[in-house]
């Protein structure tokens, strides 16, 4: 196995270019390890390695995963999160304790955050969703990171209509968050629930609008009209 991920790191070196590395650095506050490849190509990448992994077993693949993101670049998380999530039909109850070590042990930029958790960790809770109770822990971590996952984990749920009561109590308890990070997290997660529940979505806004951040507010009435955009807008 450790062959395959060095013809992974060799793939990403000989399609990295210095453009690619320098334009994508500017979307990010904090420092990033890159090689400078086009998500189009790291999808390339990982569906051509995925095709020699895909036959052994789940915990095989999850350690080729693990070993990817240990090495903190962001390709190598985005491959990681793509084989996870090309996976889950195979999900089992007790994987989730694997996708919660990853978020708070390899989770380290909002990139990395959102191409796990709307995939990966989306796909586990809609199969199981009882475990919407454990991303509502997630809230109260000291990890920015690990409460911008609690909100981004229901975002493909949420544009499908999906846990509507539990993104109303993961946002009560991420309102007040000073981050931007978690701020913009949770502002998008009521965006997207917007999409089926607008009357539901804008009324919370209505109620919280006073203590919710712009930038999070912001986010949350982006796709409602005009005339409830202008009323949530007014202070």
């Amino acid at each position: 196995m450790t062959r395959i991920i060095e013809e992974i790191r060799a793939g990403l070196e000989a399609a990295a270019d210095e453009k690619t590395q320098a334009s994508s650095t500017r979307f990010f506050k904090e420092e990033i390890k890159l090689y400078g490849v086009k998500t189009a190509q790291v999808t390339k990448i990982s569906k051509t390695h995925f095709a020699r992994v895909k036959d052994l077993r789940k915990d095989e693949i999850f350690a080729l995963c693990e070993e990817l993101l240990e090495s903190g670049y962001l390709e190598e998380a985005g491959i990681a999160a793509n084989w996870s999530y090309w996976i889950s039909k195979r999900y089992e109850p007790g994987d989730f304790a694997v996708f919660e070590r990853w978020v708070e042990r390899y989770i380290d930029n909002w990139a990395k955050c959102d191409t796990l958790c709307n995939h990966t960790v989306g796909a586990f809770i809609e199969r199981y969703p009882d475990h919407v109770e454990r991303l509502k822990k997630w809230t109260r971590s000291e990890n920015r990171w690990v409460k911008r996952a609690a909100a981004v984990s229901l975002i493909v749920p949420a544009k499908k209509g999906e846990f509507l009561t539990d993104i109303f109590e993961i946002t009560d308890s991420l309102l007040l968050d000073g981050d931007d990070m978690v701020q913009k997290g949770y502002g998008w997660l009521l965006k997207e629930a917007s999409r089926q529940h607008q009357v539901e979505v804008f009324d919370y806004v209505l109620r919280n609008k006073a203590v919710m951040p712009r930038t999070s507010l912001r986010y949350a009435i982006e796709k409602m009209p005009q005339e409830m955009r202008k009323k949530a807008m007014e202070r």
